[in-house]
């Protein structure tokens, strides 16, 4: 009879031991492709970049300072890889302040492109403006989801008894996006 109650013990504890390792591999593997979705967006916009400044050059010819900094944010940012696995806050702070740099960048250049009415009406920049507005709401939606499945790893690898599986298994919590600095005021537009 002792036997048989060990059996069972063991079998409950491999049984729960397998099923908590699967489910965490499963929202590690979750939290892997939704980063792989925001990089995806933040590549999106990377590649608008050059076509929205070649449409806004054709038109602001002198605004070279504004287009230079559009181009080397851009440089800057599609410069920076954050692997999947290494999501550190450190890396993600440098990422997102990379990021930020390119959102910061794109403001100004809109902002210059309201001084001249034969662009505002071109086709290609409202078409380029269309495109990179939608790229921006996908990637705050990628962010989300992101943070999201992040969430979810974190909590399921902080809660008792699966933290003993996460650290036997070496499970770490994962990195979330955060607002960048000064991001609750709104940016000032000057013309």
């Amino acid at each position: 009879m002792k036997k048989i109650i060990a059996i069972i013990i063991v079998a409950v504890v491999a049984i729960w031991a397998v099923s908590g390792y699967n489910n965490m591999a499963t929202l590690d593997e979750q939290v892997s492709n939704e980063w792989s979705n925001v990089e995806t967006q933040y590549q999106r916009r990377a590649d608008l970049i050059p076509n929205l400044v070649s449409t806004v050059k054709g038109y602001a010819a002198h605004e070279k300072e504004t287009l230079q900094g559009v181009i080397e944010a851009r440089s800057k940012a599609t410069g920076i890889t954050v692997n999947a696995n290494d999501l550190t806050p450190e890396k993600m702070a440098e990422y997102q302040k990379a990021q930020g740099a390119v959102t910061s960048a794109l403001g100004k250049l809109l902002a210059i492109a309201e001084n001249y009415p034969d662009l505002k009406a071109n086709q290609n920049f409202l078409e380029l403006q269309a495109q990179l507005e939608g790229t921006e709401n996908r990637i705050n939606v990628a962010r989300m989801k992101f943070n999201d499945t992040a969430k979810k790893m974190n909590t399921t690898i902080r809660r008792f008894p699966n933290n003993i599986l996460a650290s036997l298994f070496g499970f770490e919590r994962r990195a979330y996006f955060e607002a960048a600095e000064g991001a609750a005021q709104a940016p000032k537009v000057e013309f």
